[in-house]
């Protein structure tokens, strides 16, 4: 609870909303609206996301305007300037594992393994809802889970640039991907009805603040993941500062034979 309070942990699941909310969705209309085989576009992938279904999902794919639009009228600078702007949320979940961690913020010059993150998480996130209409049932949940898992195992240790070890990093994962079940389940069943209750009483700011509350769900639980993952390893683990240290000791090593 310390920890969770001195991280800031609310207050960082609602940056990581808004961020995503600004930046990360722009991106993900684009993508959705070039993909030929994506059906629904950007409208699907939410409802995906969501796990919301019937009603609510027809009212997202109504709210949110055809994406086909967007491929017409978005040039490929437009593209990129989107992809930089992305970026700046790869920096934020950095951060906040470095944070979680006791790290030192990264280098500058490392402004490219959040790039990376930013299209892997993007593919992450494209081949999740390419699944929807192919697999079902345990299968599709196997799958799920497991390049779920992966992805925030890799993503920790990729963002923290090596310094923690693969299975001090692993628990992590795992809870997270346990979070976004949870939060899935949730939104299945109190998102589902609040946005068509919503649509009709406020309109699209309805909506709009029903997809924010459930940014700021994902954004707690993917910090609170890691935060969990590192209480259980400090507490129930094998795992000391001093691993640590070690790491920055080679980290600092590297990076003074590389400028010499």
């Amino acid at each position: 609870m310390a920890r969770g309070r001195e991280l800031e942990l609310m207050h960082r699941a609602t940056g990581f909303a808004t961020m995503a909310l600004v930046t990360l969705a722009p991106l993900l209309i684009v993508v959705a609206a070039a993909d030929p085989l994506a059906k629904g576009g950007f409208a699907a992938w939410l409802a995906d996301g969501m796990g919301v279904t019937g009603e609510s999902a027809r009212v997202l794919t109504e709210i949110i305007s055809p994406p086909r639009k967007v491929v017409g009228t978005t040039s490929v600078w437009g593209g990129l300037a989107l992809a930089v702007f992305g970026v700046a949320l790869g920096g934020s979940v950095q951060n906040g594992y470095e944070r979680v961690w006791q790290l030192p913020p990264g280098p500058w010059h490392r402004v490219w393994r959040q790039a990376l993150w930013l299209a892997v998480l993007t593919a992450y996130l494209y081949q999740e809802v390419q699944t929807r209409t192919t697999l079902y049932g345990p299968e599709r949940i196997a799958l799920t889970t497991t390049t779920g898992v992966l992805f925030f195992w890799w993503g920790q240790r990729f963002l923290l640039g090596g310094q923690v070890r693969w299975r001090d990093l692993l628990p992590g994962a795992v809870a997270t991907m346990v979070g976004l079940v949870g939060l899935r389940i949730f939104s299945y069943y109190v998102f589902t009805p609040l946005i068509v209750e919503n649509a009709i009483s406020y309109g699209t700011v309805g909506v709009v603040l029903v997809v924010e509350s459930w940014l700021i769900g994902v954004g707690f639980v993917v910090y609170g993941g890691a935060l969990f993952g590192h209480w259980l390893l400090s507490h129930h683990g094998h795992w000391h500062p001093g691993h640590l240290h070690r790491h920055r000791m080679r980290d600092s090593g590297r990076e003074q034979a590389d400028t010499e």
